[in-house]
């Protein structure tokens, strides 16, 4: 036995110790914060300029035409309040009484942006959740067969299939009823296929929360969200002392529905208007939170500034940028976030004037309403009690047309420098290369025969796949496609055979099964090949090498190609990473390069033509709107799985790294949910890796212990592997070899000859390099000898930029 390895193991042990320690102590020691801002709002609403001087006549108008009793309406940007005004009347049953700026609403769905959705990412971030987790690993009732299948993404983003809500008319007691309840219901489709808004997704979720915590919802976000945060209006289950300034709903019965309207029963006033959340006890995961606008525009700040407000840090600005970008499966109509609404059929509160797409908020049933656009930090808070007298007020109308108003004073105070800098940020939907040559009326293939190499990744912006767009494209005519690895659908973890395809009939050769190059045989009559693949910035990653073996065989015989060019998912600044030994350049490494190229595919085409002095007959048809700091999540573009594991932007993030380290004797997730962002074997001590690599600091990321199963047939399938979880927390400061070279050199520290390191060569990079991991090197000084190489390929590559 080795006693240093020991005593470090044992040390290692101590620090995961501290690290998976209660996750209050994430947020110990938060101070109160400052309420500077408060006193700002009274003082600020005088001031308000004047481009906002039309949301009052058309609140007032439609307070006239009884769409509502009143409402209180606040316009933030950045840490100004650049409106806020209170209208009408707070209640005008039993007696009038006036709307003040610091009445206290019942926001109704609201609750599930505010406290579910940030309470569920907060326990992602520790590692207690993941987003493709199944829900009946946490609700064991829901283990039936027609709900198995569903996940945490699935209720987050209303596509698990689940229904609307319970029946109302019947009523019931107890949160425990409810989730029975929801079990017996049937569910509407299969999950993942259709978007339904449904409240049983959120009071899951908020049991959730429960079950994994130890503290009811309205405890824990209390305690993690709104104490940190200075929001001392916000809560469920209003105190009496309160009373006064909550704005009633309607008169209704403790556990009936419909409301009634008559006299003897007593209106709603601190007690939740959602007849399922009253008959949960008033706290659930859908509704039940009571608020005001200011406590409401400090939450809103909070996500603006990258989950920070104060000395409060909430969520991790990785986190906010998750859940308030698409999650929705591409070519969903709905396209939702995390919890969060971004272009949908409930978005009328975003006016017409804020962007969709990049822009996100939520809406609440009493009336009430969020909308935020990151690229001005500004948003708009509507909260009014539209149900109040009798149920039957609208502000459907009203909440879209105070956004467009607020959007276009916003728009006219930020018309200077500062503007023109958020216009990088904030720039138009990128348009891939088939967009541009489809609006080209594909004027560059005209009167050719045309080969496509392509998968299912080759689609439009509107999601027409490139094959079709070309089968269809006047005086053009599709002659063959080719596919690369994993197929032309892109689900295949083997070699494929060639076949036909069913819609077009057309042969489909493959690059991936009895030769990666194309034969003569399969070239013959063709004049251009046209590529459109989506790369993911990665050395290793087999497509961009299927592009070359084409460029080389097309310019043998003097066919043209046609490349037609997407983003780099993780952006096209960074470059990382070692490059390779001569006797690893093949399929998965063409050139030498740097792990992570920062390259589009179209100027890798560009680049290899000219360094391996190819000579093809290259067109690059180039995006537009794309800027090199783009990661793919900022383009607008819907995200299409790549290849069958790489399923989001968090594993395309780390997947430099991990994918680097992958031919080793464990797994990198193949076969899970979630591919790329765990690893482990049955070998590894989980909680000393763990430790360990938390013990470096790692900038942007955190690890934890973990034990996963493999499906048959991928590699360790069907044994327990113990490893670690990664949680991104900031993925511009990630660097992602550098995470694969602390978990090889970890390994290998705990390990000795167990983990095989070696095997890592013709992914990772030399074999000089995996020597000095095997001789204890510090990882920091085998990073910076990559330097060196990595300056000569800037150099390289800036001859062939087109970015």
């Amino acid at each position: 036995m080795n006693p240093v390895k020991t005593a470090g193991t044992l040390a290692a042990i101590g620090v995961a110790a501290l690290a998976l320690a209660s996750f209050d102590s994430r947020f110990a020691g938060l101070l109160a914060q400052d309420r500077s801002f408060d006193s700002r709002v009274a003082q600020d609403r005088h001031e308000s300029p004047a481009g906002f001087a039309p949301i009052t006549p058309l609140v007032e108008a439609a307070i006239a035409r009884h769409e509502l009793p009143g409402a209180v309406v606040l316009v933030g940007r950045g840490d100004a309040v650049l409106y806020h005004a209170a209208f009408g009347q707070r209640a005008v049953q039993p007696s009038p009484e006036p709307m003040t700026e610091d009445t206290i609403f019942d926001v109704a769905s609201l609750t599930k942006v505010v406290a579910t959705t940030t309470s569920v990412m907060q326990l992602v971030e520790l590692g207690h959740i993941r987003l493709n987790d199944r829900v009946a690993q946490f609700i064991p009732e829901l283990a039936k067969d027609d709900k198995t299948g569903i996940t945490i993404r699935h209720l987050l983003t209303h596509t698990s299939g689940l229904a609307p809500d319970l029946p109302l008319e019947v009523e019931f007691s107890g949160a425990g009823e409810a989730i029975r309840r929801a079990n017996d219901l049937a569910v509407t489709a299969p999950p993942g296929e259709k978007f339904v808004y449904s409240d049983i997704n959120f009071f899951l979720l908020g049991d959730i929360v429960r079950r994994i915590s130890g503290e009811r919802l309205d405890t824990y976000v209390k305690r993690h969200v709104f104490d940190p945060l200075g929001m001392t209006e916000s809560m469920f289950l209003p105190p009496a002392a309160l009373r006064a300034r909550i704005a009633p709903t309607e008169r209704c019965r403790p556990m009936s529905w419909p409301c009634a309207s008559t006299s003897d029963v007593p209106f709603l006033r601190g007690v939740v208007h959602d007849p399922t959340a009253r008959r949960m006890d008033g706290v659930a995961g859908h509704a039940g939170l009571f608020s005001t606008a200011a406590d409401l525009s400090r939450f809103c700040r909070m996500l603006l500034n990258g989950g920070r407000l104060d000395r409060a840090q909430i969520l991790s600005p990785a986190t906010v940028g998750r859940m308030t970008s698409p999650s929705t499966p591409a070519g969903m109509k709905d396209v939702r976030g995390l919890g969060w609404d971004i272009d949908s059929t409930y978005s009328s509160n975003r006016g017409d004037l804020f962007p969709a797409g990049t822009t996100f908020g939520h809406t609440g049933f009493t009336g009430t309403s969020l909308w935020l656009d990151p690229a001005t930090k500004s948003y708009v808070i509507f909260l009014s009690n539209r149900v109040h007298p009798d149920g039957k007020g609208d502000v459907t109308a009203l909440r879209g047309k105070v956004a467009t108003v607020a959007a276009a004073a916003i728009g006219s105070q930020t018309g200077g420098p500062e503007r023109a800098s958020q216009r990088s940020t904030a720039h138009p939907p990128t348009l891939t290369g088939i967009d541009v040559l489809e609006s080209e009326g594909f004027a560059r293939l005209r009167g050719k025969r045309v080969g496509l190499l392509t998968n299912q990744t080759g689609r439009s912006r509107g999601g027409v796949s490139t094959i079709d767009l070309l089968a269809a494209a006047k005086d053009v005519t599709l002659v063959a496609l080719f596919s690369p690895e994993h197929g032309i659908r892109g689900q295949l973890d083997e070699n494929v055979s060639s076949s036909r395809d069913e819609k077009t009939g057309l042969p489909i050769h493959s690059l991936y099964g009895d030769t990666r190059r194309p034969t003569g045989a399969m070239l013959a009559g063709l004049d251009a090949i046209v590529v459109d693949l989506q790369d993911v910035g990665v050395r290793f990653y087999t497509y961009v090498t299927s592009m070359a073996y084409v460029m080389e065989e097309a310019a043998k015989r003097r066919i043209a190609i046609v490349v037609l060019d997407r983003p780099n998912p993780i952006g096209g600044l960074d470059v990382d990473g070692p490059g390779l030994d001569a006797d690893a350049i093949g399929f998965t490494g063409y050139l030498p390069m740097p792990i992570r190229h920062g390259l589009t595919i179209g100027e890798l085409a560009r680049l290899f033509n000219g360094e391996k002095t190819i000579g093809a007959d290259l067109t690059v048809v180039g995006m537009k709107n794309w800027q090199r700091g783009d990661w793919f999540d900022q383009t607008g573009l819907p995200w299409t799985n790549p290849s069958p594991n790489m399923r989001n932007m968090v594993a395309a993030s780390l997947y430099p790294g991990i994918g680097a380290i992958e031919g080793t004797n464990m797994s990198v997730g193949r076969g899970t949910d979630t591919p790329f962002e765990h690893i482990g074997a049955p070998w590894i001590d989980a909680v000393a890796l763990a430790a360990a690599l938390n013990a470096r600091e790692l900038p942007g990321i955190r690890f934890y212990p973990v034990t996963f199963t493999p499906a048959a047939g991928s590699k360790l399938g069907g044994q327990a592997c113990h490893g670690v979880f990664m949680i991104v927390t900031d993925r511009d400061r990630l660097r992602p070899v550098r995470v694969g070279l602390e978990i090889a050199t970890a390994l290998s520290w705990l390990h000795g000859q167990q983990f095989k390191l070696e095997d890592a060569a013709a992914l990772f990079g030399p074999k000089a390099m995996l020597a000095k991991i095997r001789g204890g090197v510090d990882p920091a000084a085998i990073e910076a000898s990559w330097r060196e190489a990595e300056d000569r390929w800037r150099t390289t590559r800036a001859k062939y930029l087109l970015y």
